[in-house]
C-alpha cells in the first residue's frame, strides 16, 4: 500500500519569492523522503489551490492525501479556510480519504532558528550590543497557540537573559511598534526584531519596515526552508497519515476441527 500524498499548504502571496519558498520545501521534503509524493497548494493569491491539486492527484490514482499546513503560529486545529477547503474537496471527491495534519505550530525547536536568523541580521550590520528583542509574528485567533508563543518569548528571555516581548499583527505594525515602545520606556536602547514568520510575506514585510523606522538595530529574515521546519513538516504528515489506516476486522469462523492448545497437569 502506497504512502498517503503529502500537500504542503501555505497561505500564497502575490509575490512570486515569497512562494518560491513554499516550492522550496516541497524540493527540500523530496530530497529527504524521494519515495513520498510531495505536493504544493495554496490558499490564495497564486496557483495551484488546493481544488487544483487535489484533482490532479485523483486523476492520477492517489486514494489518500494529508494536507500540512505552513501555519508556524498556530498550535492546534486548522483555521477556517483550511476547514473550508477540506469540505469542498471531500464533497468533490467522495471517494478520497482526504485529512489536513496539526499545523507546524510554535514549536520550541524554532527557538534556534530565531537565534540563527537573528545573528546573521547582527552581523550584517556589525551590531555588537544586543539588549532586548521584539519577537514578531503574525496574528492568530486560537487563544491557546498566542499563550504558547508567548511562552518562547519568555524561554528566549531566560535563556539569553534579556527581555523579550512578543508582537502579533493581522495586518499593518500596530502592535510590534507597541512593542518596541514599551522595551525602550524600560531603558532599552539596543533592541533588534526576530522574525517568527515562514516566509516574507506582507505582514512581516510592514513589521520590518516599521521596525527599521523605528531605528532598531537589527531585523532578522524569515525562516524560509530550514531543514528544522523540513522535519516538522514531515512530522505533522506522518501522525495525520496513521489515522488514515484502517485496520480490517478478520471475521472468518475458526475451523470446526482446530485443535485448541491443551495443557496438561501430571501430579507426582
Amino acid at each position: 500500500m502506497s504512502a498517503p500524498a503529502l500537500v504542503l499548504l501555505a497561505s500564497g502571496s502575490s509575490d512570486p519569492g515569497v512562494a518560491q519558498v513554499t516550492h522550496c520545501m516541497r524540493k527540500g521534503i523530496k530530497a529527504m523522503r524521494p519515495a513520498l509524493d510531495v505536493h504544493v497548494a495554496f490558499l490564495d493569491h497564486c496557483p495551484p489551490s488546493g481544488p487544483q491539486v487535489v484533482g490532479q492527484l485523483a486523476r492520477a490514482g492517489v486514494q489518500e492525501i494529508v494536507f500540512v499546513p505552513l501555519d508556524i503560529c498556530r498550535a492546534f486545529g486548522v483555521d477556517d479556510r483550511v476547514e473550508a477547503l477540506l469540505a469542498k474537496v471531500r464533497a468533490a471527491h467522495p471517494g478520497l480519504a482526504v485529512t489536513a495534519s496539526e499545523p507546524l505550530g510554535p514549536g520550541a525547536q524554532l527557538l534556534t532558528l530565531v537565534d540563527r536568523q537573528l545573528r546573521e541580521a547582527l552581523r550584517r550590520v556589525h551590531a555588537t550590543e544586543l539588549d532586548g528583542l521584539v519577537l514578531a509574528a503574525s496574528s492568530t485567533d486560537e487563544v491557546r497557540s498566542t499563550a504558547i508563543l508567548g511562552r518562547r518569548a519568555r524561554q528566549w528571555s531566560q535563556h539569553h537573559r534579556l527581555p523579550c516581548v512578543v508582537a502579533q499583527d493581522t495586518e499593518g505594525a500596530g502592535a510590534l511598534v507597541a512593542a518596541v515602545n514599551n522595551l525602550r520606556a524600560q531603558g532599552r536602547r539596543h533592541i533588534a526584531v526576530g522574525s517568527w514568520h515562514l516566509v516574507g510575506d506582507d505582514v512581516w514585510q510592514a513589521q520590518a519596515e516599521a521596525a527599521r523606522a523605528l531605528g532598531v538595530r537589527a531585523v532578522s529574515r524569515p525562516f524560509g526552508d530550514q531543514p528544522e521546519l523540513l522535519d516538522l513538516a514531515l512530522a505533522r504528515y506522518v501522525v495525520a497519515a496513521m489515522e488514515l489506516v484502517t485496520f480490517e476486522e478478520d471475521t472468518r469462523p475458526a475451523a470446526a476441527t482446530e485443535e485448541r492448545p491443551r495443557l496438561s497437569v501430571v501430579g507426582a
